[in-house]
């Protein structure tokens, strides 16, 4: 390595990639490509460090796989800040088979954290958990160790494990006041917030009430009724039946929770149910057909019972009831939540983290336009979508397969 490749790299590891591309801005060798492409992608052209790595990767002969799976992960992780998560890992994982052979643990380490942050966007939380627990930060750099260290905070969050995540972020910053960069040390101190910032309201009859992460932690765990917007679903502590998946139940099941201790009218529970303001006697039929099926699924935590006017639902043992809803109105809450990191998002991708069509998220995102609450850049294929960050409260409840507890 050459002395300019190596400041251009000590200049890259310390956050200067201006320093950096006054090195090698006019080289057009691998791994000077290969550098241009990570300094591009810190000042945010996305797109051409994609293109500069690609053209490293092909530079790199044959006997230079190591070098070109480094290529690899770098791209990797560029492909993630633009949120193209839609491409299969495969690529990814060979990188990290090559890396592991030839001994180059810390960017083998660094695939690997690249998989596991894929995973927590898509929400596929279990498989996250268990990609993390093969990561060694023993001989990490400072910048890296903090980044595993986020990853394990955003883990613990939307499993609600509070303490786990304060002790994972203090960690994060202890690494990042370490590595000495300001960007790194400014985000996690700002993802931190997201433990002080309201995460959910607990609606009464009089009003509302909002509730940090670790409030709402507290009220899960206690022994009363809890039906949760967020989750969408119905349960005391351990005891829990999801409805994420059966939406007519959970409307019904959200509209009892909101008049308790009373009963709601049939009339009215067909119309939250089945969104018609003309009920006929089918609508009544099939409003029995799917209060027996809510009955059968919360029987083991609540009853619900037949009133002169319609129905009311009653935990069992004389328990209370809480009613959670997300801190944001709306049915397109999860989409601002996915929108609200900043990131510059595609449909195939916030269709891919929601487990939605792409069609559904392209009308709801005309309809967040229109209320001027997300904007597009680009055209046709290369459209991304963006949110203002929401600085003010967290929607870490309203991510994909948060706390998927059964």
């Amino acid at each position: 390595m050459d002395s300019l490749i190596a400041a251009s790299a000590r200049a890259l590891a310390t956050g200067d990639p201006l320093a950096a591309l006054k090195r090698i801005a006019l080289r057009d060798d691998p791994p000077a490509l290969a550098l241009r492409g990570i300094a591009m992608a810190q000042l945010g052209e996305h797109a051409r460090a994609r293109e500069l790595l690609r053209r490293a990767a092909r530079g790199f002969g044959a006997r230079e796989s190591l070098s070109r799976a480094r290529c690899i992960v770098a791209e990797a992780e560029v492909a993630l800040a633009v949120r193209d998560i839609g491409s299969s890992p495969r690529a990814l994982m060979a990188a990290l088979a090559t890396l592991k052979s030839h001994a180059d643990h810390v960017n083998a380490s660094q695939a690997r954290l690249l998989a596991v942050r894929r995973l927590l966007l898509l929400g596929r939380l279990d498989e996250a958990d268990a990609a993390l627990a093969q990561i060694d930060t023993q001989g990490m750099p400072p910048s890296m160790e903090a980044m595993a260290a986020m990853a394990a905070a955003e883990l613990a969050l939307r499993s609600l494990r509070i303490d786990a995540a304060r002790a994972a972020f203090a960690r994060a910053l202890a690494a990042a006041e370490r590595a000495r960069v300001p960007a790194l040390l400014a985000e996690v101190r700002e993802a931190r917030t997201a433990l002080d910032r309201p995460a959910a309201r607990r609606l009464f009859a009089g009003g509302e009430h909002s509730l940090r992460l670790d409030e709402v932690a507290a009220l899960l765990a206690a022994d009363i009724l809890v039906v949760d917007a967020c989750r969408r679903g119905v349960g005391i502590g351990a005891a829990w039946r999801s409805l994420a998946r059966r939406p007519v139940l959970f409307a019904l099941a959200r509209a009892l929770a909101e008049a308790w201790p009373g009963d709601v009218e049939r009339d009215r529970l067909i119309a939250r149910a089945f969104h018609t303001r003309d009920p006929d006697e089918s609508h009544r039929a099939r409003l029995r057909v799917e209060i027996g099926r809510l009955r059968a699924l919360v029987k083991t935590v609540a009853q619900i019972d037949a009133t002169a006017r319609g129905f009311v639902l009653r935990p069992l043992d004389d328990r209370q009831l809480a009613l959670l809803v997300p801190p944001i109105d709306g049915d397109q809450a999860a989409l601002v939540a996915l929108l609200s990191d900043g990131m510059a998002w595609s449909t195939s991708a916030l269709a891919l983290a929601l487990g939605t069509s792409q069609r559904t998220v392209q009308r709801a995102l005309v309809e967040l336009e229109l209320a001027g609450r997300v904007r597009a850049i680009g055209q046709t294929r290369t459209r991304r979508w963006l949110s203002p960050p929401l600085a003010e409260f967290t929607t870490i409840l309203l991510l994909p397969a948060a706390l998927s507890i059964e």
